[in-house]
């Protein structure tokens, strides 16, 4: 039966480039779309520019720019790269439309019909050199804490304390430096608490991951608050209707960018929008987002939509943050990676199985390992894909006039059905997002297949010419079994399908042509798919993503800074908010101690062999670490740079003769050596010759 999808992944901020972190996102999205759309059903899949907000205005303004100017400049930009890895909108647009102010508008306005719109006098800081109210992100000052300079308003990345903007100590605007005011205003806001019994229902009927459900539970545990929606001028976006010099907070007009751009493809292709979105719709809606928005999507998004008369989504896919190399990206160690620098040096469907290989239906973190990235790349896309065409295909055309043979090769029938039996199995982990699943299922078959081709060795029956038919069969038989797994992996490598498509001389790979076949059919020339990965093209990716930091660092000092987050706290990056351009400065020597002193302290090489999160610990990981002589218990306080995956199995440096020391959790039995300055931690690496046990001199 044919469904009626519309899917939208989340928008980008216009003030900042596309990176890999918002590439697993879009990568996951259209994986899924063109599965889908492989299956015959009927899909749309829209998204746009998120453009509004302060930090914009502000960034035009220091360009010399309107901010008109500024987002259309983004918009091409992010478009380009998104189309780099294949990302198939139907539409990509902007929120600055129309469209999207008359849906902001028409939303407002029901909600303040239904008595769900209240306004309030609201204290802030003011900026009187600049005349305008700042956003949290926009005051900087003394953490009241910890008493760390320089950290901002909403939070402290030296001690990681969050407090309110007003509690700062000696506050200065990130904007002028200007000492600021605190200043009333009247503020519209969104009576979310109201909405509370439908969200409860809502958020538990499947529409979004258990776990997600599970946090938002302690929301709803402790009350839910009213929804600050306006912002008062200087700012771009939409002017609320009859509020003058009051406008729409941008995470308000943000998410009705997807019903904007929606609208305006429905005119383009004649569809009709209330069949789309209109409360009794029996299409589906589905939201591709990063964890980090979820309380919007989740929470005031569904609120907004049931309250003013239009469907809610019938899903939400919700996908954990990036990590690379086990750390949260950073631009100090060449990890903040951009799409574009990505695809100036490698392949992007490369990146697109990678993350396909990692993905699931959890909100677990991934982790782009490039030591990994390229073992997997070549091992898997290289080794055992694309070498199956490469070794038989140019038997085809040489001995054969290009013609393939009109019967497979019998040995080879089982194995060619058990491929096709494998169709139901693929096409449901692709449907529930268990990408990683998928691919296990793919390259097992692939392993299958070549262990097919290592069993009857056309190269070596190519020798003897009376054994010609039986190679013709052993060829064509490889190459069906290679159309196979084309099939399957078309949703991840759209663009290789495309040539594989062409190499046989066959239609446009859909999830039905499982049953047909390449018999006695003419086949292209082969031409090279795909190349390996060399350890060369990532070391030049990873430098010129140090260059690129040192050009851009000055763009990001205030407002949504480098990990996608602006004044509302929103990420889409998957990169934490500590991650800064301008690092500390190294802190001051301590005192010098005697080589009697040094010789004292036991450092050890130590393998981690297993990782573990201490809930109600905020920076603690509990580590079970190899020494050599014995396995020791170490809780290390860097749960907040480290996933526990992406630990396990590395090497790293100990304090093995450091005492005991009793807490609250157990006997941690050492300390991990790791840097820091504040605003990121690195654990001590030592290089992979070294061994569990190693004593460091």
């Amino acid at each position: 039966m044919s469904r009626k999808i519309l899917v939208t992944s989340a928008l980008p901020y216009a003030n900042g480039s596309i990176h890999l972190g918002h590439m697993v996102e879009h990568v996951q999205t259209d994986i899924w779309v063109r599965f889908q759309r492989m299956r015959g059903h009927e899909v749309w899949y829209v998204c746009a520019d998120d453009t509004h907000g302060t930090p914009v205005m502000l960034a035009a303004e220091k360009a010399g720019i309107t901010p008109e100017q500024l987002i259309t400049q983004a918009r091409e930009e992010h478009l380009r790269d998104f189309m780099g890895f294949g990302i198939s909108y139907d539409l990509y647009y902007s929120t600055h439309t129309e469209e999207t102010k008359h849906f902001a508008n028409l939303i407002y306005t029901r909600l303040r019909e239904a008595g769900l719109i209240d306004i309030r006098p609201v204290e802030q800081f003011y900026d009187p050199q600049r005349k305008m109210f700042l956003p949290d992100r926009f005051v900087k000052g003394e953490c009241p804490r910890c008493h760390a300079k320089d950290q901002y308003g909403d939070s402290c990345e030296a001690c990681g304390a969050t407090y309110s903007t007003t509690e700062l100590i000696d506050p200065y605007s990130a904007v002028t430096g200007a000492k600021p005011e605190r200043r009333l205003s009247d503020h519209h806001f969104f009576k979310l608490g109201a909405c509370a019994e439908f969200l409860k229902h809502w958020t538990r009927s499947g529409t979004i991951p258990l776990a997600a459900a599970n946090k938002l539970g302690e929301w709803f545990e402790a009350g839910l608050s009213d929804w600050d929606i306006s912002r008062d001028k200087p700012y771009f976006g939409f002017e609320i209707p009859g509020a003058p010099d009051k406008f729409f907070y941008v995470w308000l007009d943000a998410p009705v960018g997807y019903m904007g751009s929606f609208q305006h493809l429905a005119a383009q292709k004649n569809l009709d929008f209330d069949a789309w979105w209109g409360v009794d719709s029996e299409a589906e809606l589905h939201h591709f987002i990063g964890k980090d928005i979820l309380y919007f999507h989740s929470l005031f998004w569904p609120a907004m939509l049931a309250r003013s008369g239009f469907r809610t989504p019938t899903q939400l896919h919700v996908h954990g943050f990036l990590t690379v190399n086990g750390a949260k990206m950073s631009k100090s160690r060449g990890s903040f990676i951009t799409a574009g620098n990505y695809l100036n040096h490698l392949n992007p469907e490369h990146l697109r199985y990678y993350y396909a290989a990692k993905l699931n239906a959890s909100v677990d973190d991934l982790d782009l390992s490039l030591d990994d990235f390229t073992a997997r790349v070549n091992s898997d896309l290289i080794g055992k894909y694309v070498n199956l065409a490469s070794r038989t295909a140019g038997f085809i055309r040489k001995r054969f006039t290009g013609r393939t043979a009109r019967n497979l090769h019998a040995p080879a029938e089982d194995l060619v059905q058990r491929f096709r039996a494998a169709g139901d199995s693929i096409a449901l982990a692709y449907e529930q997002g268990e990408f990683s699943k998928a691919m296990r299922d793919i390259m097992a078959l692939a392993d299958l297949a070549n262990q097919y081709v290592d069993a009857n060795k056309p190269w070596d029956i190519a020798k003897d010419a009376s054994r010609d038919a039986e190679l013709h069969a052993v060829c064509t038989a490889c190459l069906e079994l290679f159309r196979l797994l084309t099939l399957y992996l078309k949703p991840v490598l759209p663009k290789v399908a495309m040539e594989v498509e062409r190499l046989l001389q066959i239609p446009e790979l859909s999830w039905e042509a499982i049953d047909a076949t390449v018999l006695d059919q003419p086949i292209e020339e082969y031409q090279h798919l795909m190349a390996r990965v060399d350890a060369k093209q990532i070391e030049a990716l990873l430098a010129a993503s140090s260059e690129t930091v040192k050009e851009t660092a000055h763009k990001n000092e205030s407002g949504k800074n480098e990990s996608g987050k602006n004044e509302s706290g929103k990420n889409e990056s998957g990169e934490s908010k500590s991650t800064k351009a301008n690092p500390a400065p190294p802190a001051p020597f301590a005192e010098t101690i005697g080589i009697d002193d040094f010789s004292k302290i036991d450092l050890r090489v130590g393998r981690i062999l297993k990782a573990e999160a201490i809930p109600e610990a905020d920076k603690l990981l509990k580590l079970t670490i190899d020494l050599g002589l014995e396995i020791r218990t170490v809780f290390a306080g860097i749960k907040s740079a480290y996933t526990p995956e992406s630990l396990e199995g590395r090497l790293t440096v100990v304090v093995a003769n450091l005492a005991p020391r009793k807490m609250r959790f157990g006997e941690s039995q050492g300390m991990v050596l790791a840097a820091g300055d504040g605003q990121g931690i690195y654990i001590l690496n030592p290089d992979s010759g070294a061994t569990p046990g190693m004593r460091i001199k």
